[in-house]
């Protein structure tokens, strides 16, 4: 060839361009490829794979998300709860231990939940100034508890303020009113 401006490439092709061009060349090499004996059109010589049937996979997963990828952990262990009918018990612990998430730093930094029993959450104030705090924002707190864990995991609270000194001393106690003035 003596380049592309002689004039003898553009008769050969009868001015073909685009899309026609790129069909009348397949088209030859096809014709090409068939005159030697290959499979024409399967872009390889040797014998054609079998075709895949629909429902077959193949042994790798590819690039997408698939059954057999690994699973986050805490995906598996909500599935098993769920399965065991242990999600209840999960959301009870849920409370308890993060508590400072459920219901926010401020008030557990003043306030510890100390058991649930029945759906009722006990609840133990640093103060009786928190506790009655935490008295009037109940409706609040039960709301936020039931966002963080579902409902009726907590259907009420039992709050507390911290406990009074007692003058019981050692494991023997008679029942009464005790010593009273006894000075005379």
């Amino acid at each position: 060839m003596s380049g592309a401006d002689d004039g003898e490439g553009v008769d050969r092709l009868g001015g073909l361009t685009g899309i026609d061009l790129v069909r009348r060349t397949l088209e030859e090499a096809r014709a090409a490829a068939r005159a030697q004996g290959k499979d024409a059109g399967r872009g390889r010589s040797a014998p054609a794979l079998p075709r895949r049937v629909a429902g077959q996979r193949r042994s790798w997963s590819g690039p997408g998300p698939d059954g057999r990828d690994p699973q986050p952990l805490g995906r598996l262990a909500r599935d098993l709860a769920k399965k065991r009918g242990w999600s209840t018990h999960v959301a009870e612990g849920m409370v308890l231990g993060h508590w400072s998430s459920v219901v926010g730093h401020q008030i557990a930094d003043h306030a510890t939940p100390t058991a649930l029993s029945e759906g009722v959450l006990s609840v133990t104030a640093e103060s009786t100034a928190w506790a009655t705090q935490l008295r009037m924002m109940q409706a609040q707190l039960l709301a936020k508890i039931a966002a963080a864990v579902g409902n009726g995991v907590v259907t009420s609270l039992k709050i507390t303020g911290p406990t009074a000194p007692s003058w019981r001393k050692g494991p023997r106690h008679i029942a009464g009113r005790g010593p009273r003035d006894t000075y005379g």
